[in-house]
């Protein structure tokens, strides 16, 4: 892929990430968003999901899953888009959703502060697998080189933030063991204020 590829569906150029595949939104057939906001970056919260829906582990799978996704976002939940900025596969590969600077539909409340993540899959009884988990590491880094995340950046799972099972008992559990978990005891993650968009293009 391209350094910077331009894709019609999403808004901004998309930049590469050099030790993980993004697959595009053209590439995995996405409908064009109804609308499109940006939000400031770089972003100083991630947040994991996982999607609780069907795992995916070869690029036609997990681009079909995609557009079931879609579709279920945009038609039953009436939503812009996609909600997630990346989604990744258990074939250790990034899929374009909302892409970095644009404001997802993921996390009630925090949406225009953060990045989300969401693994495809139900990880409440099981892990995803290596690929997958490296691949969520690999963009994180990628994120932080664009300028797209904070280096001091908090880590949550969906539950830290709303009522809601999301990314699974396991998966929650193995991010809270990672660096930059953020969540103290049983305090709330105090939201930080969003910052200006300021286009690069």
């Amino acid at each position: 892929m391209n350094s910077l590829e331009k894709d019609c569906t999403s808004g901004l150029p998309l930049p590469a990430c050099e030790n993980v595949t993004i697959v595009t939104r053209a590439e995995w057939g996405a409908q064009p968003s109804k609308e499109i906001n940006y939000m400031g970056t770089p972003v100083g919260v991630v947040f994991i999901h996982h999607t609780a829906m069907s795992e995916c582990d070869t690029q036609d799978r997990c681009s079909e899953e995609m557009r079931t996704i879609q579709r279920f976002h945009q038609v039953d939940r009436g939503w812009d888009d996609i909600g997630y900025n990346f989604l990744i596969g258990e074939d250790g590969k990034a899929y374009e959703g909302r892409a970095w600077d644009r404001i997802g539909a993921h996390t009630r409340g925090w949406n225009d502060v953060a990045i989300a993540f969401s693994i495809m899959g139900d990880y409440t009884k099981h892990l995803p697998n290596d690929a997958a988990l490296n691949a969520v590491q690999a963009m994180i880094e990628c994120g932080i080189r664009l300028g797209k995340i904070d280096a001091d950046y908090k880590l949550y799972g969906h539950r830290d933030v709303g009522a809601t099972e999301c990314p699974g008992q396991r998966l929650y559990e193995l991010i809270r063991t990672w660096e930059h978990y953020g969540r103290v005891g049983s305090e709330p993650p105090v939201k930080p204020t969003p910052i200006p968009f300021h286009s690069g293009v």
